[in-house]
């Protein structure tokens, strides 16, 4: 096999293949490697959205979008942490990103409805700024459909992939109450099924799978090779210019891999780097637990790395995350999945309380922002959790965490203890480990209120985002509805993440930085390996995606304008 390239990505998420894919098309030689023996990474598990201010896409849903409305957003959301440069730099690149995969690979995108995570505050916008892949039929992979990494088990139906976004989930919450769901809903689950007796796996994919298969189709149609089970180790440096990487391979063997250009670090962050997350994550300091469902793979390989190479890696921002309760699931043999809370917080006549019975936030907020609420409110309890409260109407209209909506079972989540069920409030109360008497005072107040669809404690259905999750069929509020009457349901939900914010300082265009801001020569860092443009801060679907892959647009275009191509 060839060593030598112009380009060596370390990595194989949006951000690693968006940035061999440009450089490849600059006429620059690239390698992708990937630890896994799957590609995908975390982009193969995710919702696949990317934000993208004035998209084209974006453009044709709103066309009073402005750059200056923008900055003044990102300077809102982002605080002491804006960057002008940066900013400026995404919002001229972002579309150019857009476009040129849309024109020019196998890369397709979708407007959504999403507004953004605050559209009250200034800058913000009710539509028009977040993209999604579209749907893909992997079998466009050919003989290395094999390698894509599966969507989260947690998140599908048999292995069914749903968009947040469109009409799927709407028909499936329907399926009793609807004939045209009903007929939906059968035609998808006939079709799944076929797909799963002939390749064992759903083809039609959606969300981050369908984004990190049309991707990786991308580059290998430029014949970028990606090559699996190659750990990258350490970097190779040559006059103090980092010249390639030490790569362990399938076979056992360490290989040395030569970089003329520049190698580019995209291996995902550092979720599972339990000495950094010990440091980094408010809870953990405290000793509470912590769950992500991002691939256990991402140990921080990529930061510390660039750490090792003299690399300014500093833990700056409050919230080195993106926030997400979780909660783990039980599929036997051992095997435990980690369920996180998309949908259910915004469905009307779900609460959120603490140990100690009572609200805390407004739980039709953004995970991240109901995840800060949570680290904020637990500082003084036990443990960092909270638990979602329902009665039974609510549990068999939207099912609750992973326990899926009527005409499904409960049984096994009562049996494994997922799922805790009470006669009465205290009854549940007692088995959850919530204090009964303000559990029940919580939910007498709420209701006095909820009967009406009010919430003045915390305003749910305040914003549009609030609404967009909810129920829209459900009147006057689509987030508000009384928890009536028993049996009552409780599930336990805990802190975990999608991937870290913080990271590898570097330059506007990828350049990793020493402390004393001069660049390390020949090394690069993209994703989430690199420090977040949003300082910690969770403003809109699919900010991680959207930055993510523009600055890798904008990393590999640097490179070759630096070589020469």
């Amino acid at each position: 096999m060839d060593q030598e390239f112009d380009v060596i990505v370390v990595g194989s998420g949006a951000a690693g293949l968006t940035c061999a894919i440009v450089a490849k098309k600059r006429g620059l030689k690239v390698c992708v490697l990937e630890k896994e023996a799957v590609f995908g990474g975390t982009t193969a598990l995710s919702g696949g959205v990317l934000w993208i201010p004035l998209s084209s896409h974006g453009r044709k849903q709103n066309p009073q979008d402005s750059a200056q409305a923008v900055h003044a957003y990102m300077m809102n959301e982002t605080g002491r942490f804006y960057d002008e440069h940066a900013v400026q730099t995404f919002i001229d690149n972002g579309p150019k990103m857009v476009d040129m995969l849309e024109s020019q690979t196998a890369m397709q995108f979708v407007p959504t409805l999403y507004p953004d995570y605050h559209p009250d505050v200034g800058g913000g916008v009710d539509i028009g700024r977040s993209i999604l892949a579209k749907p893909y039929d992997i079998r466009g992979l050919g003989k290395d459909m094999p390698r894509l990494k599966l969507p989260l088990k947690t998140i599908t139906f048999m292995g069914m992939m749903f968009n947040s976004s469109n009409a799927d989930l709407k028909h499936f919450f329907r399926a009793t109450k609807s004939l045209t769901s009903a007929w939906y809903v059968a035609r998808r689950l006939v079709h799944h099924l076929r797909e799963l007796l002939l390749y064992r796996r759903a083809i039609q994919v959606t969300s981050g799978n369908a984004l990190a298969a049309r991707l990786a189709q991308s580059a290998l149609d430029l014949e970028i090779p990606i090559r699996t089970s190659h750990p990258v180790t350490a970097l190779e440096h040559t006059e103090g210019r980092v010249t390639g990487v030490r790569v362990h391979t399938p076979e056992g063997a360490g290989l040395l891999m030569r970089a003329r250009y520049g190698v580019v670090l995209a291996s995902g962050g550092f979720p599972h780097d339990l000495k950094r997350i010990a440091q980094a994550y408010p809870h953990l300091r405290r000793g509470h637990q912590h769950l992500s469902p991002t691939p256990t793979s991402n140990t921080g390989d990529g930061v510390n790395m660039a750490e090792q190479a003299g690399a300014a890696v500093d833990l700056r921002f409050v919230d080195s995350a993106a926030w997400m309760p979780v909660t783990p699931v039980q599929f036997g043999g051992g095997e435990v999945g980690v369920f996180p809370h998309l949908l259910d917080r915004y469905k009307p006549g779900v609460i959120g309380v603490l140990s100690n019975g009572r609200r805390f936030t407004n739980e039709s907020n953004s995970y991240h922002d109901v995840g800060l609420a949570m680290i904020e409110a637990c500082k003084s309890l036990p443990e960092t959790a909270m638990w979602l409260v329902c009665d039974k109407q609510t549990l068999r209209k939207y099912g609750l965490g992973y326990v899926k909506p009527a005409p499904l079972p409960i049984g096994s989540f009562l049996r494994n203890g997922y799922l805790m069920e009470g006669a009465t409030l205290a009854e549940l109360a007692h088995k959850a480990g919530i204090d009964p008497q303000g559990l029940e005072t919580t939910v007498a107040a709420y209701n006095v209120h909820a009967e009406r669809g009010e919430d003045p404690e915390f305003g749910r259905g305040r914003t549009s985002f609030n609404r967009y999750l909810a129920d829209p069929d459900h009147k006057p509020n689509p987030c508000v509805a009384p928890v009536r009457k028993g049996p009552f349901y409780a599930i336990k939900v805990i802190m975990g993440d999608l991937g870290t914010f913080d990271g590898i300082q570097t330059s506007v265009h990828g350049q990793v930085l020493r402390s004393d801001g001069s660049a390390i020569e020949g090394l690069y860092a993209a994703g989430n390996d690199r420090a977040s443009i949003m300082g910690g801060n969770y403003p809109g679907a699919g900010i991680t995606h959207g930055p993510n892959m523009t600055f890798a647009y904008v990393t590999a275009n640097h490179i070759a304008d630096q070589a020469g191509a």
